[in-house]
């Protein structure tokens, strides 16, 4: 099995969008515990939910943004779909930014069990530019059909299977030739 496998995932596999499903889970859950703390509903738990969350959201960004990067890296440069990738790239680390200040502002937040309008602010912002940029991912997957094998009529135990045939090796030409494909 190549290397490339374990940062890119197989073809028709790849490991970017399930990350993305849970980072931007996270983050949407510490945007609504943010939210309801300051509405006062359940106040210092919340408080301590909505940190406690963004905290972990910032520690699975770093493996999201390292596949997506891997992922924008094989993109064609000059190509629509590539500049599509670099406003998603672009929006996500917005996003990043400001939960990653939210969290830094917010600790005092957390320890106190509270949210500050501040610290609310920063992850509305945070949520504000995920949206755009899963939106924007949405879009190289849905409309570009990045790492898309378009094939219906494949039998489930194939299409579930972990391991690339020979057909999804020639799909994804830079990860063909390395791993043991199956029949």
């Amino acid at each position: 099995m190549k290397p490339i496998y374990l940062v890119k995932g197989f073809p028709g596999h790849p490991l970017h969008p399930p990350l993305t499903d849970a980072t931007i889970g996270i983050y949407t859950g510490a945007t609504i515990f943010g939210v309801l703390s300051a509405l006062g509903v359940s106040e210092q738990n919340m408080a301590v939910a909505w940190w406690l969350a963004l905290v972990v959201g910032l520690v699975l960004t770093v493996f999201t943004a390292a596949t997506g990067l891997i992922d924008w890296l094989g993109l064609e440069k000059g190509s629509p779909m590539r500049r599509t990738a670099t406003l998603h790239l672009l929006a996500m680390v917005t996003a990043t930014v400001f939960f990653l200040l939210a969290a830094i502002f917010g600790r005092d937040d957390y320890l106190a069990s509270e949210v500050t309008s501040g610290s609310l602010t920063l992850t509305l912002a945070g949520f504000a530019a995920l949206t755009l940029g899963g939106w924007l991912g949405g879009t190289i997957v849905f409309v570009h059909g990045v790492r898309v094998l378009d094939r219906p009529e494949e039998p489930a135990s194939q299409a579930i299977s972990p391991l690339p045939n020979v057909e999804e090796q020639r799909a994804d030409p830079s990860t063909a030739g390395g791993a043991e494909p199956r029949e």
